[in-house]
């Protein structure tokens, strides 16, 4: 039977539009908190903290957002996140006290958690299975896209209003991406509930009650210990690419500005194969992808102390964000494959924060061997993350059939 014709032209503007009009406020915005929380009156070890509070903004929200995008659905809860977002820059801007500016960081974090978990679970909605992985790489896509322009766009701003600028262009992206989510057509109702006087034969013949976050965790607890894992992995060892290259490039004796230009042509090259790797994902299967990114990865980690100047550095930059680039879209195409229906929302709530453990998880194992040991043995650290995700990605992650409405579960 010949699958669906499906353009996905004709959903870009408003399904990827805000993503990267979102990953512009944020990427604005990156380069400069721990500056304005210098400029407060935090010392450094205050001012990394404040760094962190985004993320773990995002971390307690992400099973509130599952309420939010089930109560009002996905395009409310990406109009909500956006405007919340740009609250946050104007707060920021304005902020007259460190706790007021790490507050602003925090509501950032919640913000995050909103709108990507909404965007996910819209596009899941809105897409046919066999094309689920272009749609979902293209997203992770633009999305680094946006937060690789956004430094650019701020620094621009800069030059006339100093810090602020940064902000400004944070809020004024936010706001963009509210007024482009709002043209967004709203998805069907899916289980959200809708209280009424029921006879007792009506409410015999009623559906079953709609799915929590607590009854989701245990129908699939499996999969959350599983792939789950894998995801998690993976979670792990990108954040903790992004600091070692910068760190290793010091501890070699780089200047920062070669450590930046290498990074950025890390960051380009992690920009350019996206949706290849979501056409080989939804052609020839999900393992085909996720196992070579988390190999790639590894071996790159594993090499990168072994380099000693700017060229050695300089290629294991590229190979890393190859290798990071490719996996565009696993982790969410995994969390859209496996989420039941109804019960997506709770499902890749827990999703995400399973990838916020990673997030937080992988930086914090570098710092403690490299705190113990050397700097070394972290990065070395962190590639054993990536080969045991590998190994854990290719045992776990279902074995369907490419274009398969729905996977099969992880094997027992």
């Amino acid at each position: 039977m010949p699958k669906e014709t499906f353009d996905l032209r004709a959903i870009a503007v408003g399904a990827y539009g805000p993503s990267l009009l979102y990953g512009v406020a944020t990427g604005a915005i990156l380069p400069v908190i721990a500056l304005t929380a210098r400029d407060l009156g935090a010392d450094l070890a205050t001012a990394a903290l404040v760094i962190t509070l985004s993320g773990i903004g995002s971390l307690v929200t992400n099973v509130p957002a599952t309420l939010i995008a089930t109560r009002f659905g996905e395009r409310t809860a990406l109009v909500g996140a956006a405007l919340w977002c740009a609250a946050a820059m104007f707060l920021a801007i304005a902020a007259p006290t460190l706790p007021v500016f790490a507050a602003a960081v925090f509501m950032v974090g919640m913000a995050g958690a909103i709108f990507g978990l909404a965007r996910q679970s819209y596009l899941t909605e809105a897409v046919p299975p066999h094309f689920r992985a272009r749609a979902l790489s293209t997203l992770g896509g633009v999305t680094r896209i946006g937060v690789f322009v956004g430094p650019f766009a701020a620094a621009l701003a800069m030059r006339p209003l100093g810090l602020d600028g940064a902000y400004w262009v944070g809020g004024v992206a936010s706001l963009a991406a509210a007024a482009l989510s709002w043209r967004v057509p709203e998805l069907p109702s899916r289980g959200r509930a809708h209280p009424s006087v029921q006879s007792p034969i009506e409410a015999a013949l009623a559906p079953p009650p709609a799915p929590t976050v607590r009854s989701v965790l245990r129908s699939h607890a499996r999969v959350f210990g599983t792939v789950g894992i894998g995801v998690l992995l993976i979670a792990a060892v990108r954040a903790t690419r992004q600091a070692v290259l910068p760190l290793w490039a010091e501890n070699i004796g780089l200047d920062a500005s070669t450590t930046a230009l290498i990074y950025g042509l890390s960051g380009a090259i992690d920009m350019l194969v996206f949706y290849p790797s979501g056409k080989i994902m939804d052609t020839k299967g999900r393992r085909w992808i996720a196992v070579p990114c988390m190999i790639i990865m590894g071996s790159a980690l594993t090499l990168l102390p072994l380099t000693g100047d700017s060229v050695g550095l300089l290629l294991v930059a590229l190979l890393i964000g190859f290798g990071n680039g490719i996996g565009s879209g696993i982790v969410m195409t995994l969390g859209a494959d496996l989420s039941p229906s109804p019960g997506r929302p709770q499902f890749l709530g827990i999703w995400r924060l399973l990838t916020d453990l990673g997030t937080m998880g992988g930086p914090a194992l570098l710092s403690l061997v490299t705190a113990v040991a050397t700097l070394s043995a972290g990065i070395w650290a962190t590639a054993v993350l990536g080969f045991l995700g590998a190994g854990v990605l290719w045992y776990w992650i279902p074995r369907a059939a490419p274009g398969a409405a729905e996977p099969a579960v992880p094997r027992r």
